[in-house]
């Protein structure tokens, strides 16, 4: 399967047009102002926390800090990644190199894998890019790595979860606004969908928390690991490429 040039092809794409520049610039400018508020609200707390050495000894930089920016960078997420993923296969189809991309002698998961590898890479750039803030607070406190490395290992995952349905919504329509609001009204749908479990009977209620994106991710931002929360996100994956790879094929098929 010949990845790789469609691989460079496509990173290159990103950075030789403004896309991958003013997502970054928007997500580094967002999440530094997440966590500068953070960092001062913790301070203010650990300031009023010396008047009383019991409460001094709940708090954790880890928690306090590193877990509510992780949140909020699940909701800079949610907004952001279809703005990564939207001209991957509409602009394609739009200027009508989708048919030649096709004809030419690579098979369609190749495509695929190049293109949802070029915009995976450039999100883990982008995570990779918040580093700094544990590598401050390290500097002056002591973090936990443990929950640090799971909360970071839930935003990988969900983050490839967002990419894959983006992926999706791009494969399947030729404007790329509507393949932005497709995959951003998808991601929210199951962003939102748990917020109904508590009133939706034991059986529905169990079944629209498990469809939620928001209850996976919960455990990683507490540090604990469960198995069936990282089968989830990969699944979703999955499920979401194997539809692209069908709409692909599709394609080939109608000519």
């Amino acid at each position: 399967m010949r990845v790789w040039p469609i691989f460079k092809k496509e990173l290159r794409l990103y950075f030789t047009s403004p896309v991958a520049y003013v997502v970054f610039t928007i997500f580094l400018l967002i999440s530094g102002y997440f966590f500068s508020s953070i960092f001062a609200f913790f301070s203010l707390i650990s300031m009023q926390a010396m008047m009383n050495p019991a409460l001094a000894r709940d708090l954790s930089v880890t928690e306090g800090i590193m877990r509510p920016l992780f949140s909020n960078i699940s909701v800079v997420m949610l907004l952001l990644m279809p703005i990564l993923t939207m001209r991957l296969f509409a602009e394609e189809k739009k200027s009508g190199t989708i048919e030649l991309l096709l004809t030419y002698p690579v098979r369609d998961g190749a495509v695929l894998i190049g293109k949802y590898a070029a915009a995976l890479v450039l999100y883990l750039v982008m995570l990779a890019a918040t580093g700094v803030y544990p590598a401050m607070l390290a500097y002056f406190a002591r973090l936990e790595w443990g929950p640090l490395l799971t909360g970071y290992l839930g935003l990988v995952l969900m983050g490839g979860t967002f990419l894959a349905v983006g992926v999706l919504a791009s494969s399947l329509t030729e404007n790329q606004i509507v393949a932005a609001v497709a995959t951003f009204g998808a991601l929210l749908l199951f962003w939102v969908i748990g917020w109904s479990a508590d009133f939706a009977g034991p059986g529905w209620g169990k079944l629209l928390s498990h469809l939620s994106i928001l209850e996976h991710f919960d455990s990683f931002a507490k540090g604990v690991i469960d198995t069936k929360d990282v089968i989830y996100y990969l699944n979703f994956t999955i499920l979401a490429l194997f539809l692209t790879l069908r709409s692909l094929e599709s394609k080939r098929w109608r000519g």
